[in-house]
């Protein structure tokens, strides 16, 4: 289903009306130019919507630089987003490994966070968005039958949805998504999972 394409214009007088809606004066002098500010950050904190935003993962060939490497490789970093049942934001950290295939392909590591940052750009459930960047990385970096042996990926995030209204109750929720060795092998599992929560702040 195609979207509808609204103008400037009509972005502005959605922000207006939201904020009368609130019980709130958009004239009033606090709140001008908050619209344009609104729609602004829109394009910025939604940008997972636009297909084009969408980041290039750049992968090497295993071995290209004289080094065949087959071990764990592990990355972490931090995330927002939205919460698509209350439109408030949840935050938090990523945990994320793979181990690459000796006959494959090497991640240009700082995509991860470009995918992270793409996927989380939208309005968002926790589960779904840990599926969907393991699953797009795993697929940029298979090559033929020379898919990555396994990946993983954690994320535990605050959501303001808990913490700022309903049981207002301080906590994390925890999602996990592995693949290949990490879901299959227990050693490599909790080798991982090891490296996470000694990680965890």
């Amino acid at each position: 289903m195609e979207t509808e394409t609204y103008t400037e214009e009509h972005k502005l007088k959605i922000v207006e009306e939201m904020l009368r809606a609130i019980g709130e004066d958009p004239n009033r002098e606090g709140l001008k130019g908050t619209p344009e500010r609104v729609v602004r950050m829109w394009k910025e904190i939604f940008r997972g919507y636009d297909k084009e935003q969408l980041p290039k993962v750049t992968v090497f060939n295993n071995g290209s630089d004289g080094v065949v490497y087959d071990q764990m490789i592990n990355d972490d970093g931090t995330f927002y987003s939205q919460c698509e049942h209350h439109v408030i934001p949840f935050s938090g950290k990523y945990y994320f490994a793979y181990i690459p295939n000796t006959k494959g392909k090497i991640l240009g590591l700082s995509k991860v966070a470009r995918v992270v940052d793409y996927f989380s750009a939208k309005l968002q459930i926790q589960e779904r968005l840990t599926h969907q960047i393991v699953k797009h990385i795993w697929n940029e970096i298979s090559v033929g039958e020379y898919g990555p042996i396994g990946m993983g990926l954690v994320m535990e995030g605050e959501h303001l949805c808990k913490t700022m209204r309903g049981v207002k109750k301080k906590g994390k929720m925890r999602t996990t998504v592995l693949y290949g060795a990490f879901k299959n092998e227990p050693e490599t599992r909790q080798e991982f999972l090891d490296w996470v929560n000694s990680n965890r702040t």
